[in-house]
């Protein structure tokens, strides 16, 4: 566990250059208005668990699954109250100590995704199954992306998978994310324009990739 007090926000660094782009880490003040938009979403009975029942349907049952770029934990916490065994990690401390307070049932983690090492964290079983929601990839600084994709990669037993959601015309695109694979031991399984599975098609705005873990990590 981080040692970190979560009320001071941190810029990670690789070396010089920044991994995160999150604002919250300048303006914890953004990072409270964006717990604060989401727990009113859930309190109007918005839904927001498509990525995660998408999730549950690939994962065998009590699978252990990661939650990457967790944020205030809607995702991983929905999977635990299914069943499953979820660590959840997030940049942002005011993130995850959201994410203790609303979902107990989760493990939640202070991490940077570009350096991630979960067996640092007493977490060093394979996971079945993974996830990158929403747009967790555009908050990472563009050199770092595909080591994000890697260390998440490396992190999933042979055969298990991973769900990146992305844009599909700015930020990080299904482009970049084709070309980090390879590296990753990842392959193209399925692809959707969105997270309850309408087609892919090429002029969509949004792209959701179903990937599996094939090779070994290198």
């Amino acid at each position: 566990m981080s040692d970190r007090d979560p009320h001071v926000p941190i810029e990670p660094t690789h070396g010089s250059r920044p991994t995160t782009l999150w604002p919250g880490l300048e303006d914890p003040e953004h990072s409270r208005w964006y717990v604060d938009r989401f727990r009113a979403m859930a309190e109007h009975g918005q839904d927001l668990e498509g990525e995660s029942r998408l999730v549950d349907v690939l994962a065998p049952r009590h699978a252990r699954l990661l939650d990457a770029g967790c944020g205030p934990g809607r995702h991983g916490g929905h999977l635990a109250r299914l069943g499953h065994e979820v660590v959840g990690v997030d940049v942002d401390p005011l993130l995850i100590e959201a994410a203790r307070e609303d979902q107990p049932g989760a493990t939640w983690l202070v991490g940077d995704l570009a350096t991630l090492d979960l067996s640092a964290e007493g977490q060093s079983a394979p996971f079945d199954g993974a996830l990158l929601a929403g747009n967790v990839m555009d908050f990472v600084a563009e050199s770092h992306r595909a080591e994000v994709i890697r260390r998440v990669a490396s992190h999933l037993r042979d055969g298990g998978f991973l769900v990146v959601g992305c844009r599909v015309v700015r930020g990080f695109t299904p482009a970049d994310l084709d070309a980090a694979l390879p590296a990753a031991g990842l392959e193209l399984e399925q692809r959707f324009a969105t997270w309850d599975l309408r087609p892919w098609r090429e002029d969509a705005d949004f792209c959701v990739s179903v990937l599996r873990r094939s090779q070994p990590y290198r």
